[in-house]
């Protein structure tokens, strides 16, 4: 069974429904140990006291905040409990806010909702009604030593939930900027036809972390004694004219359809086998 990140009561004007938080994504990748370079034996971080120099163990260690130079408050663990405020077990909703209205930029990390025992029923409700109005809900909850901001939407199974960014954490960087001035109508066009002839389905499950794949094939090979096979780069050249980049895309994309769609050559079993040819060498 998973385990839940936090538990507490969602409410919903003077609806209460006690819910839980499980983690919905996490990034997988290889991890890597630091070693000994002479004699490759594991290297053991230390923590370190710098007065006495010498290593304490971690059990001698207290949480401290310096507030000038050199100098430290000492925070106990029990003392951030008595602060934290009442969102750390009352998830309140403050209000609901149209759903094309909520910028992507603004979320964070993922989480699904869960009703707790005894609260089916009206999570179900909170579900179905933010389902059929097209509205989102703001919450305020604490946890992992901060006040979040949180947006509940509705997913394909339940209620899903983003931590939000705040607005003085959101980077304002001068060279993100666009000059559609520069965009000419016949260039629009044929961008959008290139679009189109992108078109497809969203399937998240089609895609993979090739470098991820790459690193553990490398892995592999090194465990088993193999050369290390170099992945081939590609060059890309800087586009000059962008029509007529966008032209060349738009006929990549339709030779495949125009050769299926084409009846039998002679010239057409030469050029697969010069292919064919030229891949085995």
């Amino acid at each position: 069974m998973a385990a839940s990140v936090w538990k507490g009561h969602l409410t919903f004007g003077l609806v209460t429904i006690p819910v839980r938080l499980f983690s919905a994504a996490r990034s997988e990748t290889i991890s890597f140990n630091l070693l000994h370079k002479d004699d490759h034996s594991r290297i053991r971080q230390v923590t370190y006291c710098q007065k006495e120099d010498k290593p304490i163990a971690r059990t001698e260690t207290v949480k401290g905040y310096e507030y000038e130079k050199d100098r430290y408050v000492v925070i106990e663990d029990e003392e951030i409990k008595k602060v934290a405020p009442k969102t750390a077990r009352v998830m309140e909703i403050l209000e609901f806010v149209k759903a094309a209205d909520v910028d992507p930029i603004y979320l964070e990390s993922s989480y699904y909702v869960a009703p707790d025992e005894g609260g089916e029923k009206a999570y179900a409700l909170l579900f179905t009604a933010l389902k059929d109005s097209g509205y989102y809900g703001l919450a305020k909850v604490a946890m992992h030593n901060r006040e979040h901001i949180i947006v509940l939407r509705p997913g394909a199974k339940g209620i899903l939930s983003h931590t939000m960014y705040y607005q003085d954490e959101i980077r304002q960087v001068d060279e993100f900027r666009t000059d559609t001035d520069l965009v000419k109508e016949k260039e629009l066009a044929m961008a959008k036809m290139l679009i189109s002839s992108l078109e497809a389905e969203f399937e998240p499950q089609k895609y993979h972390d090739e470098y991820r794949a790459n690193l553990q094939r490398m892995i592999e090979a090194k465990i088993e004694g193999k050369n290390v096979v170099e992945t081939p780069t590609e060059h890309v050249a800087p586009v000059i004219d962008i029509m007529e980049a966008l032209k060349k895309s738009l006929a990549d994309k339709r030779k495949p359809a125009a050769i299926a769609a084409e009846p039998a050559q002679t010239s057409a079993p030469v050029a697969k086998k010069r292919v064919r040819k030229s891949q085995a060498g």
